[in-house]
């Protein structure tokens, strides 16, 4: 029997890696970061667990020898998706709906978010460093099934 395979998605790290990451991102096909990071030892951290696509975000400081993009696009598991740590600027610039998209990730508000607009699934993973504006830290797996993303809140410990 085949696994399902499945979609590491985080944000708002701030600098601080929970150490419960690498066990649930443990065996996926890629994982998205949607930005403020705030250390960029996270992201080799995170790239040893699996392939990384990450964007900048608005409280991110040019880190020496990291280009970060403000967004992305990538593939991963047969799905097409668009990454951008602010979403309504995100959606300034691009429809992803009508650009047949089949996730949007965006992050910035602290707080967990999946909503289905026709075909196409927009996902916050919420804030996955120290707590913050009394919202839970939570991060998100996106598994992917017959090419449909099934999105799951993570609550972290």
């Amino acid at each position: 029997m085949t696994e399902t395979p499945f979609i590491g998605v985080l944000s708002d790290t701030h600098g601080y890696y929970d150490p419960g990451l690498d066990d649930l991102f443990a065996g996926a096909a890629g994982i998205v970061h949607a930005g403020d990071i705030g250390d960029h030892g996270i992201l080799a951290r995170l790239r040893g667990l699996a392939p990384l696509t990450v964007v900048a975000g608005n409280t991110d400081l040019p880190y020496e020898g990291l280009d970060l993009p403000w967004e992305a696009e990538v593939e991963i598991a047969g799905l097409r998706i668009i990454v951008c740590h602010i979403g309504a600027s995100l959606m300034g610039r691009h429809d992803p709906l009508r650009e047949g998209f089949d996730l949007v990730i965006s992050g910035h508000s602290h707080k967990a978010a999946v909503e289905w607009r026709e075909e196409t699934l927009f996902l916050n993973p919420g804030s996955a460093g120290r707590s913050r504006f009394g919202q839970p830290r939570t991060a998100a797996l996106v598994d992917v099934r017959n090419r449909r993303p099934e999105p799951r809140i993570v609550l972290l410990a």
